[in-house]
């Protein structure tokens, strides 16, 4: 017993209260969020077909949850059941892709999420993957081309989205010719669906999108799991599958703590989710003054919560994060940097220029991690309040 206690004491202490934590896929959920976590409902079951006595109030709270949830996408239909926004995506894919279609996406070269591509979610279903016609240089999907692929193959469903995206997809300009071809049209919000809820990065449903789906944990401030929002006709037939077929236990504390979360991006959401990106911009460019490689200068750095170091190997991506870890400066490997933690503990735009400084000194003066570390933890010690939240 207390090995484990010892351990997760050891974790909670040095990524929660030690690090500057700059990775884009978490985040950090508020005191009373994190509470309901580990509230009785932990322990309970419900069912669609009321087979489980005493689940009165879980049955509250879930259709508590997804009425707030219509209201802050303003989505016709919510499902908060999704373990994950893999299985979200998974959800989306086998209902309306048929075996043998075709599925268009963003490639995982081109920044696109793994597990939508070749060798994951499709090759378990047996769909064929195309990817979309990419520009690296403006890090999005080539309108024209894009266009064109539709067209000329009329893919079963085509999904927006991607693990790296610094600027809003091309929704619009492309569900008008997938429409007409009777093609699917998803977003994967993952990354993105804390801004897309507090109206500052794009709206995908108002642009054309069918449905929007994906993880409740990266820009958006919840518990890891994942979330299915929708037009009605979409919603509907997804409701009817859900369970038994991809879900069984939907896990309620989680369910709870969500739909708090959802409560705090109703009240906070816009006001958090502005400075996220202001924090975003103001990091590229410090670190870009500094002489790190920020892709997209000329387009201003990024739109989302993301800044992306393009090192162009994997190796020396992962040989930076190494260094910055010494430092008790967390990114990814390769190097994608996230602001919305920071920005959820209280940062702005000139704590990003703190952070700026220390990285330089991490991997652009050679100094020794463990020396910048006793800098960054103190800085980080300034910032364990967590905002956005109700008091």
């Amino acid at each position: 017993m207390d090995e484990i206690l010892s351990m997760v004491k050891k974790h909670e202490q040095w990524r929660g209260h030690e690090c500057i934590n700059l990775i884009p896929s978490e985040n950090v959920m508020s005191p009373q969020a994190r509470a309901l976590m580990s509230s009785d409902l932990a322990h309970r079951y419900t069912s669609t077909y009321k087979f489980y006595m005493g689940t009165r109030f879980t049955d509250e709270i879930e259709d508590y949850g997804e009425e707030l949830a219509k209201k802050l996408f303003n989505a016709e239909t919510a499902d908060l059941r999704p373990l994950s926004g893999h299985i979200a995506d998974l959800i989306f894919l086998a209902t309306f892709a048929k075996r043998r279609d075709t599925v268009v996406c963003v490639s995982e070269p081109d920044g696109g999420y793994p597990g939508m591509w070749q060798t994951a979610l499709p090759k378990l279903l047996r769909y064929k993957v195309v990817r979309f016609p990419f520009s690296t240089e403006e890090r999005n999907i080539n309108v024209e081309a894009a266009k064109d692929i539709i067209q000329q193959i009329k893919p079963g469903v085509i999904v927006f989205g991607a693990s790296l995206i610094l600027f809003p997809h091309p929704v619009h300009e492309l569900t008008k010719v997938a429409h007409e071809v009777g093609t699917h049209v998803g977003f994967d919000g993952s990354h993105v669906l804390g801004l897309i809820a507090g109206k500052t990065f794009q709206d995908p449903l108002r642009e054309g999108a069918n449905a929007l789906f994906g993880s409740t944990h990266k820009s958006f401030f919840g518990p890891q799991g994942g979330i299915f929002l929708a037009a009605k006709e979409y919603g509907e037939k997804v409701k009817k599958r859900i369970f038994p077929m991809y879900v069984d236990n939907a896990h309620w504390n989680r369910i709870a703590a969500l739909t708090l979360a959802l409560a705090e991006m109703t009240k906070f959401g816009e006001q958090y989710a502005m400075q996220v990106v202001m924090n975003a911009q103001a990091l590229a460019k410090a670190l870009s003054d500094y002489g790190f490689p920020v892709v997209c200068p000329s387009l201003g750095f990024t739109k989302s919560h993301q800044v992306f170091l393009d090192y162009g190997a994997n190796k020396i991506g992962k040989s930076v994060a190494k260094k910055l870890e010494r430092a008790n400066i967390i990114a990814d490997c390769s190097v994608r940097l996230g602001t919305c933690e920071a920005t959820r503990r209280g940062m702005k735009e000139e704590d990003m220029q703190q952070i700026a400084a220390l990285m330089k000194r991490v991997v652009v003066d050679e100094e020794k991690p463990e020396k910048v570390k006793k800098d960054a933890t103190k800085f980080a010690a300034e910032f364990q309040k967590v905002h956005y939240c109700f008091e």
